[in-house]
């Protein structure tokens, strides 16, 4: 592992928000930007419960910004804003009697769809790092990442978990689920789903609100995932050990949740386990009370001629990301995640929607804190381009790779493990993928492989799994199911396409990443116990809004597909012990001569482990083997459809191997 930072001091630089409360040796000053403002003062209170506050008249400096310095001591008091606007201006939103700040990185709220949020006045930081820094590879392209939600990790009973669903939790020793489970499988990375302060809840289903809102698409009034993010600098409070996600209760200490979320960091780091931050810049909140909305709406985010907010992003605004204070703002929050939170790297929800310079300057902020950081885009949003983000040195999601070997839809666009294909894949886009998915060859989109972020299942959408079991019974999708029953041990041709798919994913060039559950194939079902969602019984295809155990992981259910954990866990290894498997250059990758395009067949020749070549054989084709002649030489077998076994090799006697159908195996040459 590569570690950066001062490991003298034991923590990394702090950094100074330019912005918010900053503590100097007699005084606190405040600072916020509302430049079409008519006054603004700063409230301060005793505790968030406290209903009215002293307030404290701002001034207006020549930049737009509103500040005060407040003598004395007032670390772990409140604070908010009043601000007042001109009411002549139609296009600034009277904001209510009390504001947050948005730079605030302690927040307090309510479990209620507008969260009445106050910022807490944050002590000095007295955690002990114990000289943690950042934990990457120095090559990128050793991680396997693994992409979680912290709750799932252990809110199910079979976790083990005394602190179910927390950051302690998830660092929880001797039992089955939380790091215990990361360590068992073999990763080497976690991919967070937000854990920056978000809206956790919807407005009423079916009940208009006081402010026009009518929900009418989410029965669970819930935003589990975390897609709606309120404050940058803050951490999730639901997830401290005072946490809540009872309707009406105080979600949770934000002093707790940032002491808390740092020892998860440091368990993680201590375990050799890369910390990635999923990250949302493109848009805010939509039914909170949001304060960049009440701020000045033209200036933060983007709006159509009639001045309504734009929503590219498909969540009912979009942030300005050009506006040089929303770019501040995000490089600043960026900056504080790494320094203060010891945060490896990210990844930007709907990055297409944050302009260009600003790819290019969090680039450039961030490398300067540790220049191994990885920064990895959701390239799309708005349009789509991968290539740009490669060009500006970030890796990408690649989208490529997952739809031409799982397809998009299970039932009108399968891909190659179930012999069919995409209709955007071609053999020869087949062999890109495990090249790195490289530019200037067939749908290549990257300018180097460690840019290629591959997957097959994310939090979005099917799981593997339940995609499988429905491209290979169309019946699935709509069959009501009592129980999970029978949806948790995969048959024999479902057991065949997941292992197929493992197969090709771990053994292309790129960073692989897997998301939670997929390495027991995993099922979402519908859980019973809210009566006003139609889909209860079904397979589940987008879960962002359910806090129960259609997302919870149940880690019983690995007994059911053990094999296919164990084959996961053994390619991981496989894939760590073997450098070639995850660094050979493109040229060090020689496809053999095919008689059907379903079937795929290379030889690895890599200077990363020189004398020892290695030949993978994927076997699309649903219906009939192919048998593969050797390259001269003597080899051995060392995977097959089943199991990997590199310590317990089979020797090949004579120049061919057969290869059965949605199958394949990994042979390695003979060192004599």
């Amino acid at each position: 592992m590569f570690r950066n930072g001062d490991r003298e001091s034991g923590h990394l630089t702090k950094l100074t928000i330019p912005w918010g409360v900053r503590q100097d040796e007699h005084a606190y000053t405040f600072r916020v930007y509302c430049p079409k403002a008519v006054s603004t003062d700063l409230v301060l209170f005793y505790n968030y419960r406290q209903q009215n506050g002293q307030h404290h008249p701002m001034d207006k400096m020549e930049d737009g910004s509103w500040q005060l310095e407040l003598p004395g001591r007032h670390a772990g008091k409140y604070y908010a804003f009043h601000v007042v606007h001109n009411t002549h201006e139609p296009m600034l939103i009277q904001p209510p009697a009390l504001i947050a700040d948005p730079w605030a990185t302690q927040v307090t709220t309510v479990n209620h769809y507008q969260q009445h949020p106050r910022c807490r006045i944050p002590e000095p930081d007295t955690f002990d790092w114990e000289g943690d820094t950042f934990v990457i590879p120095a090559e990128q392209r050793d991680l396997v990442i693994y992409e979680v939600h912290i709750k799932d990790m252990t809110a199910h009973s079979s976790s083990g978990a005394r602190a179910s669903g927390t950051y302690l939790g998830f660092i929880e020793k001797n039992i089955t689920g939380g790091i215990a489970h990361l360590k068992r499988l073999g990763v080497n990375a976690v991919e967070l789903l937000p854990v920056q302060k978000f809206a956790g809840f919807e407005p009423p289903y079916k009940q208009k609100t006081p402010e026009g809102v009518n929900n009418n698409w989410n029965p669970y009034s819930r935003n589990y995932w975390g897609y709606m993010t309120s404050f940058f600098f803050a951490p999730e409070t639901m997830y401290a050990s005072d946490g809540s996600s009872k309707a009406g209760e105080v979600t949770g200490n934000p002093q707790t949740a940032a002491r808390e979320l740092k020892q998860m960091v440091k368990e993680l780091h201590r375990e050799g386990i890369t910390v990635i931050m999923d990250v949302v810049y493109n848009h805010v909140s939509h039914y909170d009370q949001n304060p960049l909305k009440y701020l000045d709406r033209q200036e933060f985010f983007r709006t159509d001629v009639n001045g309504s907010h734009t929503s590219q992003s498909g969540c009912g605004n979009d942030l300005r990301t050009e506006s040089p204070h929303i770019r501040e703002l995000i490089i600043s929050s960026v900056k504080w995640w790494m320094q203060e939170f010891h945060i490896d790297g990210f990844r930007f929800d709907l990055a297409n929607l944050i302009d260009r310079q600003t790819i290019a300057e969090i680039r450039r902020e961030a490398q300067k804190i540790n220049p191994n950081v990885l920064l990895i885009a959701e390239p799309w949003g708005g349009g789509y381009d991968p290539t740009a983000f490669s060009g500006y040195g970030w890796s990408a999601w690649n989208d490529q790779i997952r739809n031409g070997v799982k397809g998009i839809d299970p039932i009108h666009t399968p891909g190659f493990i179930f012999g069919k294909w995409h209709f955007e894949s071609s053999r020869e886009s087949l062999e890109n993928y495990i090249r790195g998915t490289l530019l200037h060859e067939s749908n290549g989109r990257f300018h180097h492989q460690e840019h290629a972020l591959n997957y097959l299942e994310s939090h979005d959408g099917y799981t593997l799994g339940d995609f499988i079991r429905i491209a290979l019974d169309h019946g699935k999708k709509d069959t009501v199911y009592q129980d999970k029953s029978p949806l948790i041990a995969l048959n024999e041709q479902e057991m065949k396409c997941a292992r197929l798919a493992a197969l090709y994913l771990l053994t292309a060039q790129g960073i692989p990443m897997i998301n939670s559950g997929q390495e027991w194939g995993r099922s979402k079902w519908i859980a019973p116990g809210n009566d006003r969602d139609s889909d209860t019984g079904k397979l589940d295809h987008n879960s962002y809004e359910k806090d129960n155990e259609t997302n919870y992981l149940d880690f019983s259910e690995i007994e059911a597909n053990a094999g296919l954990f164990e084959y996961y866990s053994n390619l991981i290894r496989l894939r760590k012990d073997n450098p070639q498997m995850r660094l050979a250059e493109p040229h060090e990758i020689r496809f053999l001569p095919f008689q059907d395009a379903l079937h795929l067949s290379f030889e690895i020749h890599s200077q990363k482990q020189p004398g020892q070549r290695m030949l993978v054989s994927l076997n699309g084709n649903p219906v009939v083997q192919h048998t593969v002649t050797l390259p001269e030489g003597q080899w051995e077998q060392i995977a097959d459809a089943t199991d990997i076994f590199p310590d317990n090799p089979r020797t090949i006697s004579g120049d061919e191997v057969v290869v059965p159908a949605t199958s394949g195996i990994i042979l390695r040459q003979r060192l004599s």
